[in-house]
């Protein structure tokens, strides 16, 4: 049999790691007396990068002219809207299509001193935790749409995001900082 144990700390600022593992570690004799096993029985006491709820959401609209070169925008916003579906039902699309966008989520998070391994960890098994309605194993991060007003692409994302503002190396390192403030 297997006891698991989720602990969900308000780490506020901070990413956590250290926080959620000191009391991981601390909740063990704790877990091995209510479990009836011995603390020695006890296997992995650490964080999880898959932070659900740690969820960042971002919305956004674009006109076809702010996507397109001069001349393209007739059919920017529906290529794109089409490749969010093909994305949405097939797990080799939406895996290339996640890279893309952890691209740009990385880099950043790189740039002021974030765990980027983790926040891709966590990120791509949110798609594989979140599903959709097709019951797809893998999902997009993103979905897109069109409206069908303005003819404007509306886009959308939620992931966990695990940041820190305080300690770890936005602490230690100036440029971290900088580009954090």
């Amino acid at each position: 049999p297997i006891v698991i144990v989720h602990l969900l700390l308000d780490c506020r600022d901070a990413m956590g790691a250290n926080a959620v593992n000191t009391v991981a570690e601390a909740a063990a004799p704790t877990v091995a007396r209510l479990a009836g096993l011995d603390e020695d029985q006890i296997g992995l006491r650490i964080l999880s990068n898959l932070a659900t709820h740690r969820l960042a959401r971002a919305q956004a609209i674009f006109t076809p002219t702010e996507l397109a070169a001069a001349g393209d925008e007739a059919n920017i916003v529906d290529a794109i809207v089409r490749a969010y579906h093909f994305a949405a039902v097939d797990p080799f699309r939406a895996c290339t299509n996640n890279k893309g966008v952890m691209n740009a989520i990385s880099s950043i998070a790189l740039a002021c001193g974030q765990d980027w391994r983790a926040i891709e960890a966590g990120a791509h098994a949110y798609c594989a935790w979140k599903k959709n309605a097709q019951n797809t194993p893998y999902i997009p991060m993103t979905t897109w749409s069109k409206d069908p007003n303005s003819g404007n692409l509306l886009g959308s994302i939620e992931i966990p995001l695990t940041v820190g503002l305080v300690g770890g190396a936005v602490k230690i390192q100036p440029a971290a900082r900088a580009n954090i403030n």
